[in-house]
Formats: structure tokens, sequence, C-alpha cells
């Protein structure tokens, strides 16, 4: 989320509308339904930063398919989620006066929100992730809300080498290629820090979260791939871990229900969650692209090539103060020509998370959004 405050308009919170969802997102399986209504049975209201993003409209809709209360937080207005239930708030996470009086009477608190991307000054990063952690941190202390969800990325253990089904003993990077996965990084401690008997919290750490309606991968790969400036870096394929979109809203729906027992096996730890399916960079950016009727990329660059190219770009635009994301940076580079997969043995023992939709029928439905 952007660091810029926007304060509420009203310190009066809207009323949560009564209004029964139906079928807000497809239709789930039993065992995840019987789950959210267990959650329901556990937590009152429910917080989510970040609701208006890709992941926090996921959470959101599951939150409501069984109708919790949910309050939703975030700098714009989102009709969609309005139109099943969620009172949304505008507001920054910067801005300690509108969370706390949007997080009132909140029992669990979905942490979704930060300022994503690999390019911008260090404040960018720092104000709404460091400094936005600390705030929501702080006010479930102060309002007596116990239990924190984070989300959080394996980012923070990237040191621009090959991560080949690592667990979470990894430490996290000594030094890092971009001021989002430091400010990520540091942001998890403090969450995990503040882990005790009276606010319980968890970080999970998503990868290469995707699905219909992603703003972000998809899309950007859809046109590059089109303006012929879509390449693979590297020459050999590295097996990546990624997402789909239901399932990192499952994750988070688990460790929260997790958080709810009397001695949670979860609270003050991080987890890393993946479709458990390591899959090359190739074979995902051409699965991809033909869900979009596209033909696949073919054409590589060295990985050094790549690097170098990432590093004077990023000098001839902080020379210049231009504020848009280069086309290479050093961080990119190292992320498309290494592996990225995990152990997530944790997250299944702890908290049961498993993948209920494979790749294959994460890409089926893909390709119908894009028809």
């Amino acid at each position: 989320m952007p660091s810029a405050n926007e304060s509420l308009t009203s310190e009066v919170l809207p009323k949560q509308t009564s209004q029964e969802v139906t079928n807000p997102i497809e239709v789930l399986p039993e065992e995840v339904r019987q789950q959210l209504i267990t959650l329901a049975t556990k937590v009152n209201h429910v917080f989510v930063t970040g609701a208006g993003g890709f992941l926090g409209q996921a959470i959101c809709r599951f939150l409501r398919s069984v109708n919790i209360k949910v309050t939703g937080f975030a700098r714009s207005e989102y009709p969609q989620l309005s139109q099943i239930g969620v009172t949304m708030i505008q507001g920054d996470v910067t801005d300690v006066n509108a969370l706390a009086i949007a997080m009132k009477h909140c029992d669990l608190i979905f942490h979704v929100a930060a300022k994503a991307g690999v390019w911008g000054s260090k404040s960018d990063y720092f104000k709404p992730n460091v400094d936005g952690t600390k705030n929501i941190v702080n006010l479930c202390k102060e309002q007596g809300i116990k239990h924190l969800v984070y989300t959080s990325t394996p980012s923070v253990t990237f040191a621009g080498i090959d991560e080949t089904g690592i667990d979470e003993s990894q430490p996290y990077a000594k030094r890092f290629l971009n001021y989002y996965a430091e400010s990520k990084a540091l942001a998890e401690q403090v969450v995990l820090a503040a882990n005790n008997d009276n606010l319980k919290t968890v970080a999970l750490r998503p990868h290469l979260i995707w699905g219909p309606n992603d703003p972000h991968l998809v899309p950007r790969v859809i046109e590059r791939a089109k303006a012929k400036r879509l390449k693979l870096v590297g020459k050999e394929d590295k097996l990546v871990d990624t997402i789909y979109v239901d399932n990192a809203a499952y994750a988070h729906i688990l460790a929260a229900l997790t958080l709810t027992e009397k001695k949670p096996v979860c609270a003050g730890k991080a987890y890393f969650i993946s479709n458990d399916e390591p899959i090359t960079m190739a074979s995902m950016l051409n699965n991809i692209l033909a869900c979009a009727q596209l033909p696949p990329v073919t054409q590589r660059v060295p990985s050094m090539l790549a690097y170098g190219v990432g590093s004077l770009l990023e000098w001839f635009y902080l020379t210049l103060g231009k504020k848009k994301e280069p086309m290479m940076t050093r961080f990119v580079a190292k992320q498309l020509s290494t592996s990225h997969y995990f152990d997530i043995s944790a997250a299944k023992k702890d908290f049961g998370y498993r993948a209920f939709i494979s790749i294959d029928e994460g890409m089926i439905r893909l390709k119908q959004s894009l028809l």
C-alpha cells in the first residue's frame, strides 16, 4: 500500500450490512467450508488490511461465504466487496487514527496490506511495510485484539542464490537486493516478536500468487509477451513454487483457525506456503501465455547479462530520479535465474494446509477468465 496518508471521512464506522451472501466465490470443498464455519464460531469480527488487493479480496470472499462479519481497510473504494457484505473503510496503514477507528471491536486481524514491487525509495517501502505493521501490532495490544495473521513473503530469505526445498530454518538474508524484501523481513520480525499470551501472531510466506483477476503477474507476462519483450533468463530452467490465490487465502484461514486454539502450535512462527507443485519458470510462463492464446516464450538471455543490464538501469534511473520501474533490476534478474521452491511440511503439520486447487485446475480457471 502506498505511503501517502488518507484519513477517514468520518469517525463513525458504517453499519455492517446484514445482507446474506450467496455464492460470493466458487463452491468450496465441504472440508474448507466446514473449517470456515468453525472459524465463525471462534471470532466475531474480522479486520482485513489491503482488502482491495488480490489476496485481500480472496480472504474477504472466503470469510463472507459463511457470513463472518468483516471490515475491510483500503485506500480506495471496492464496490464488489461492499456488495458481498464487507464494511469497507478508506484509509492507510500509516494513519494510526484511521486504523484505530477501523479496528475497533475486531478480534482477528489479517494484515495483508503492503507496498509491493521491486523499485522505489527506502521510505516508500519502510513507511507502509514496517511502520504500518508496527501500527497494527501496537493497536492490537491497545485494543485487546487477540489474533493477528500477517502476510509476509519468501523474499525475506532470498540472498540471490538458489533456494531448493528450503524450510523455515533458513535465516533472513544478510543482504537484500531491494527495499521491499528488507522491509518485509523487518515487519515479519515485528509481528513474530509481538506474540505472547494476549496476542497470538503468525506470518505466512506465499510465493507468486496467481489466478483469475490477478493484477500483477498474469497481466505483466501477457503484456510483455505481446510487446515481444518477454524472455527467459539463464541457460537452464529452474524450479519455482507458485500458489493459486484461493489456496493462499485458505492457508490464511487455517492459520487463523489454529491461532484460536488454547495452545496454538503456529503462534510466533513463520511459514512458507505454496501449491506444493514446483514448476520451471518457463513452464509457468508458457502456461499463462497458453491461457491467453499466445505463443510460448523460447528466447533466452544469459543471467549475467540480465543482472548487468539491471544494475545499469538501476544506476541510470536513480541518477535521473525516475520513479517508473526499470524493465530489469538486479533483484528480478536473480529471481528469474534461480530456484525458489520450499518445504512446506511445517504448514501441513501445524495447521493442516493442503492446496485444494492444483496448478492444472487453476490454469483452466485462468483461461476461462481471460476468454
